[in-house]
């Protein structure tokens, strides 16, 4: 039997090498400064060629663009900014000429504060979407709920003068906290999905999955050990056990699941990170009826690339059955450039070809970032050029991402910044 005989029964994505864009720094196709959806077209050429079997597309919805699309005014719509509807259509087409299949993301812990459903949920605590999003009022003294903290700093609570109450917030205070613990939340978020999958996507990577859920009961986050590691926002005070993490939102998985399985091979992937990570990302992975993979930070934010690293990653992640099928990445959107953080400019071009031999070898998904197979650094952002509402809020000490998410150079003298 030749190679090209070989036949499996692995589903697509199994073992796939998954290429992230980020579409504001990916392609401009207009000269407006912006990437768009577009201009991702007229590169799929280069994505093939590298020999991915498929694309993950950050988020092109639309938004006010406060945290740049992670905020999401309308799940179904496309900003302006980054073209049309039927500008989406001809990139699914393009794609899967080429053989490659598109993921895109979604985003269900939260939505932006200029949503229709945030709207209509503010106006009065009667009413269709009274409780679509997480509401609660102040303790006697005016103060909020409970002590929860936000992942970009400051309190996980704002109140708000017209419904007078505090809603919840896990990042930015214009990315309100949508209840997924209620059915009708759920069943809107399924259909967003679903009119993603009618226009022929073939996957989704599920942003901060694990903070789809909140404790009902409102309970104060205990106090975290000191584990000698830099706290540099009050975030890092926490174990995070009552605002994220909540057993419910495996129900809600195997609800995503059961509507991809409808059509296909459809693949999913949660992003998870915190306290727990490892053991959610197994139990949002277990069996058949819930996600395809989950990814975690494990390397995305480590300082340096050790043997100890990728050992322990790997061994945590035996073949065996029942075991989930994870996907792995060095670098994306939120984090450093993994060359700035693991080698010296002198030895980068060398450590990137053992990069990503590394990547590739590991069990489960590759995940590669735009600029990856360049050998792209991180960018030193100064304070007055940065445009992250992170970097901005927590100077110096950030995330650092306007640094990795500068645009693409598609030719050798292009710039970067």
């Amino acid at each position: 039997m030749t190679p090209d005989q070989i036949s499996t029964d692995q589903p697509w994505w199994k073992g796939a090498v998954i290429y992230q864009i980020y579409p504001r720094s990916f392609q401009d196709s207009n000269d407006d400064g912006i990437g768009d959806l577009n201009g991702i077209t007229q590169r799929l050429e280069h994505i093939a060629r590298l020999g991915a079997d498929a694309i993950w597309i950050s988020p092109f919805f639309t938004s006010p663009m406060r945290d740049f699309g992670y905020d999401i005014a309308d799940y179904c719509g496309v900003d302006p900014i980054f073209g049309t509807l039927a500008d989406f259509d001809a990139l699914i087409a393009r794609a899967h000429e080429l053989g490659l299949k598109v993921t895109i993301d979604q985003v269900y812990a939260h939505s932006s504060d200029l949503h229709d459903w945030f709207a209509q949920s503010r106006a009065a605590r009667t009413g269709d979407k009274a409780d679509w999003y997480v509401w609660a009022d102040p303790k006697a003294d005016g103060s909020p709920p409970n002590n929860w903290q936000s992942v970009f700093g400051g309190p996980a609570w704002t109140w708000d003068a017209r419904r007078g109450q505090y809603y919840m917030h896990q990042f930015l205070t214009s990315q309100p906290q949508l209840n997924v613990h209620n059915m009708a939340v759920q069943d809107a978020l399924l259909d967003a999905m679903r009119f993603w999958l009618d226009r022929g996507v073939d996957g989704f990577r599920l942003d901060a999955l694990n903070h789809a859920m909140h404790d009902p009961q409102l309970r104060d986050n205990p106090p975290a050990p000191d584990d000698g590691k830099p706290r540099t926002r009050p975030f890092d005070f926490q174990i995070r056990r009552y605002n994220q993490s909540h057993p419910g939102v495996i129900g809600f998985v195997e609800r995503i699941r059961a509507l991809c399985d409808e059509y296909g091979a459809i693949f999913t992937v949660a992003e998870v990170g915190g306290d727990l990570a490892e053991t959610e990302m197994k139990a949002y992975t277990a069996g058949e009826t819930r996600l395809n993979s989950a990814y975690g930070f494990n390397f995305l934010y480590a300082p340096a690339l050790t043997p100890a690293l990728v050992r322990d990653t790997v061994e945590r992640w035996p073949d065996e059955p029942g075991m989930g099928w994870p996907s792995w990445a060095f670098e994306n959107h939120d984090a450093p450039r993994a060359l700035s953080r693991w080698c010296a400019p002198e030895d980068r071009a060398a450590f990137s070809r053992l990069k990503a031999m590394l990547l590739v070898a590991l069990r489960g998904n590759a995940i590669l970032y735009q600029g990856e197979e360049l050998g792209i650094t991180q960018v030193d952002i100064p304070f007055e050029r940065l445009q992250d509402p992170e970097a901005i809020a927590n100077w110096p000490l950030t995330l650092s991402r306007d640094g990795a998410r500068t645009p693409l150079p598609w030719a050798a003298d292009a710039a970067q910044a």
